[in-house]
């Protein structure tokens, strides 16, 4: 394992985002934020990598933003907004990765670490995770494309539950408001993680693609378009849809591993 607070493996077809902070519960430090559009752009990169895990190390997801960097990165307003777009960039990134991303989950999840779950498109938690949408108990507001995230996951009415209030809440009460969307034993987390990658890599990658951008569009509240409607007649003429067809007449599994991974020209747009 690299002792970088934060780093990028791949096991296959699997990349593996990880918070290496263990002895901070991987609070994530400026540098770690400014790190991450740039490890996300490795990601990306590697067409060998078709699916993205979010992990912590040593037992936690994250507890948040580096609190001890608060009086440096907070000193002034020109200091605090570079560091507030520095967070915003990081999160962006991720939540447009144009690939399945996944929140692996166990411990503290809270503020900023909570954040950058909700940029994943989907979040595996492990029973004793803790939840925490915080900044009510700093003085601070939420970014507003991370009020989007939040709304989308648990609606309005949670939504505001968290943001006014600052509490915590268990893992059960995460996945009832649909701020997660597994919940198992903490010794099952890593295979229910597994079993969904292994299937996502299976699957098509040029499907995958077209199916988050599309979500991410119908979320922004887009209406079907020329741009939409072709996104869905492109795929009839691409390789793995050849290939799809073909296995399905011939009695077995397709094998998409030869297609590119790479982006189409349709990314995922940004969040408005």
């Amino acid at each position: 394992m690299s002792d970088d607070p934060i780093f990028l493996t791949r096991q296959g077809a699997v990349a593996e985002l990880v918070l290496n902070r263990p002895e901070r519960r991987n609070a994530l430090s400026e540098a770690m934020w400014r790190a991450l559009p740039i490890l996300l752009a490795e990601a990306q990169a590697d067409d060998a990598a078709r699916v993205l895990v979010v992990r912590g190390a040593g037992g936690s997801f994250s507890a948040g933003a580096d609190i001890s960097e608060f009086e440096a990165v907070y000193a002034t307003p020109e200091r605090a907004e570079a560091y507030s777009d520095a967070i915003s960039a990081a999160l962006d990134s991720l939540a447009a990765f144009p690939r399945p991303v996944v929140a692996m989950i166990e411990g503290a999840c809270v503020g900023g670490g909570c954040a950058l779950a909700l940029a994943c498109d989907l979040r595996f938690a492990a029973r004793g995770a803790r939840f925490g949408v915080t900044p009510a108990k700093l003085g601070l507001a939420y970014p507003y494309n991370d009020v989007r995230r939040l709304l989308q996951a648990v609606g309005p009415g949670m939504a505001r539950d968290l943001l006014f209030t600052g509490r915590l809440i268990e893992a059960d009460e995460a996945l009832a408001c649909g701020l997660i969307d597994r919940l198992v034993e903490p010794e099952a987390l890593e295979g229910e993680v597994k079993a969904f990658t292994d299937q996502a890599v299976r699957a098509s990658a040029a499907s995958a693609r077209t199916a988050k951008a599309m979500i991410a569009m119908a979320l922004n509240g887009e209406p079907e378009s020329e741009t939409t409607r072709r996104m869905f007649l492109d795929a009839f003429s691409s390789a793995d849809f050849q290939e799809g067809w073909r296995a399905f007449t011939e009695g077995r599994a397709p094998d998409f591993s030869g297609q590119s991974a790479s982006p189409s020209a349709q990314e995922i747009p940004p969040r408005r």
